[in-house]
């Protein structure tokens, strides 16, 4: 399985559009305390939509608490590190995390330097810093899920939905 994790999110509006993202990629949503809003703020609910139902998620008291939970594979992205995003292997067995720092701090250095080799970025230009969290991880999660070939994804309409020949109807 993959997974999300915000190391102390801020701006609920970047966390609602993140869990809406977990649920349409068959994610699990870890949140890394402290928080920068309450779970029950009016604008997270917004952001995520009626999907909030559907999101399997867990908050975690501290980044340690997160680690001791943890097994699989983790991914740090940062725009310090300086292997691409498709360096990852996210065939690896196992499960695989994908950890993103708060907007205003990122994750902190001193984990970061701990876990160096697991440390990739999104390439982008020398005009910004960093991408909005909700963007990126949405370019990571797509990656990990190109990668092991859309595992328990549609990639036609579904059935569910208006259906794979909803274009043909009239």
């Amino acid at each position: 399985m993959n997974h999300i994790v915000l190391y102390r999110p801020e701006i609920p509006q970047n966390t609602g559009n993140i869990m809406r993202t977990a649920v349409a990629f068959n994610m699990r949503l870890h949140l890394i305390k402290p928080l920068g809003f309450s779970l029950d703020d009016k604008y997270l609910r917004r952001s995520g939509l009626d999907y909030r139902k559907q999101l399997q998620y867990e908050v975690h008291e501290s980044f340690e608490a997160f680690m001791e939970a943890r097994k699989g594979t983790m991914h740090f992205l940062t725009r310090y590190a300086e292997k691409p995003l498709d360096a990852a292997d996210f065939n690896a067995e196992g499960d695989h995390y994908l950890i993103f720092g708060g907007e205003s701090g990122g994750i902190d250095l001193f984990i970061l330097r701990s876990h160096r080799d697991r440390c990739i970025r999104i390439p982008i230009s020398d005009k910004v810093r960093t991408l909005n969290v909700s963007n990126a991880v949405a370019i990571s999660a797509y990656e990990a899920l190109r990668q092991q070939g859309y595992p328990s994804l549609f990639t036609h309409e579904p059935d569910t939905l208006m259906g794979r020949d909803f274009l043909d109807k009239e």
